[in-house]
């Protein structure tokens, strides 16, 4: 083989590097955006070529799937499940719990983990992989349990935004693969992070009869009992644990011994009884920037009506004359509608950041200025390290950003796990000073009072 034929590369192979599909490449090919060469009735690609569209569009190798680099263990073995851009993962860490393996399907996300976490194991499509396999990967020894596995399955199917098809969702489908995971691993500890909506979707307790409020969380709850796991849960705004973002998120704590682990302990609040700091604001955040920033832009025939808005307000705050006409159709709809046409504030938390700021529901305007947050400035909200690197598009930094739970709620976590492996008892008398606190805005949120409710 000739050196010429040796930096050739088929379509095939391109497709592997990039994570995508050999129609995707052709795609690229014919667009021009992806140079080619036609070898005959053959479309090949050289080396140099594949490396310039890396570089252009902010990507690496997509990475195969992976065993861990060293056979090292830490006090503390976990394993990490829909790990996404790693939020979760790096509060965990943060908290001192390192995950030894990640699982995540997402091609853009691999990258990410793949630039950041090198050495530690890595595993695509959850629905394709075993507990043999995790524990090899992992370079667990036989022997030797899994003390964490933590995870937050796909949440659109349990979304109040969404159709909340729960279990009848494929992405639903992957959260029970997630609890068949935990059944054959048996971790000490089983953490499972969702959305709201996921503790009272509707969902049918037995086949054949009609779904129940709440059902989709009763079955959770359930299979785990079955399990063996005392449970605890509560719905936590991360604001209550320094992050600088109204962001609420159910979080499920599993204990393979069948106790239950105490709440996580909040370390600030809005309210002064609590003799806490106070909560950190979107300003706090920002402060925290030095560069350039990156972002895309609302569409001018929007962007005109966000230059008559101050910080705080939104669409009601236009004159009236323009409402309707700024809103179209969705000045009809039902609720509050805040989200349309809003400014942020600096003296407050970041509302609770999206898969993009212009989304017109959920808009995340700049408090001052005329355009969307930043990649930039989503990334001090959730408080990735400003070396993290982010792979893909900006469309996809912001997916990749927006869909991650922030750093503060995941140390959080870590720590209540911590506490619970060194110290259960104290760690129960601290959480217990905080039984009455406001960890959320909404009622029956946690297993005490859902129970209860749930009749």
């Amino acid at each position: 083989m000739s050196l010429q034929e040796a930096e050739l590369l088929s379509s095939s192979e391109v497709a592997q590097a990039l994570g995508v599909t050999p129609q995707t490449i052709t795609r690229l090919a014919r667009s021009g955006e992806l140079n080619c060469t036609m070898v005959g009735s053959r479309r090949v690609f050289t080396r140099a070529s594949l490396e310039t569209y890396l570089a252009e569009h902010n990507l690496c190798r997509a990475p195969a799937d992976h065993p861990r680099a060293t056979g090292n263990l830490p006090n503390v073995v976990a394993v990490s499940f829909f790990s996404g851009a790693l939020g979760l993962d790096i509060g965990m860490e943060q908290a001192g719990i390192h995950p030894l393996l990640y699982c995540e399907n997402d091609a853009k996300c691999r990258m990410t983990i793949a630039s950041n976490r090198p050495d530690a194991a890595l595993v695509g499509d959850i629905n394709r992989v075993s507990a043999e396999e995790v524990r090899s990967l992992a370079r667990i020894p036989e022997g030797r349990s899994v003390d964490v596995m933590f995870g937050g399955p796909p949440c659109q199917a349990f979304s109040t935004a969404g159709a909340r098809r729960a279990f009848d969702d494929s992405r639903g489908n992957v959260f029970l693969k997630y609890l068949d995971l935990a059944e054959q691993l048996q971790p000490t500890y089983l953490v499972i992070e969702n959305v709201r909506g996921l503790l009272s979707t509707a969902y049918p307790l037995r086949p054949n009869e009609a779904p129940v409020r709440g059902g989709a969380m009763r079955l959770v709850l359930n299979r785990l009992k079955r399990m063996g796991y005392g449970v605890s849960f509560n719905l936590y705004n991360a604001a209550n644990f320094g992050a600088p973002q109204i962001r609420e998120r159910v979080v499920i704590i599993a204990k393979k011994t069948g106790e239950t682990v105490p709440w996580l302990v909040p370390t600030h609040t809005s309210e002064a009884a609590w003799d806490l700091p106070a909560w950190r604001t979107l300003g706090d955040a920002l402060a925290t920037i030095d560069g350039p920033q990156h972002y895309v832009q609302f569409p001018e025939k929007r962007l005109r009506y966000f230059k008559m808005l101050s910080a705080g307000q939104y669409w009601k705050d236009l004159p009236a004359n323009l409402q309707e006409q700024a809103m179209g159709k969705a000045y009809r709809l039902s609720g509050g509608k805040t989200g349309f046409y809003r400014r942020l504030r600096f003296d407050r938390p970041c509302a609770t950041l999206v898969t993009s700021p212009t989304m017109p529901a959920t808009d995340l305007c700049h408090p001052t200025e005329d355009r969307p947050l930043s990649v930039e400035e989503y990334q001090a909200i959730q408080e990735f390290p400003h070396s993290w690197v982010f792979r893909g598009s900006i469309q996809d930094r912001y997916r990749q950003i927006g869909n991650a739970v922030p750093i503060a709620l995941g140390t959080a976590i870590g720590r209540t796990i911590l506490s619970d492996i060194h110290d259960s008892e104290s760690a129960r008398a601290q959480a217990d000073r905080f039984l009455e606190f406001p960890y959320s805005r909404y009622k029956n949120s946690n297993q005490l009072t859902w129970n209860l409710a749930q009749g």
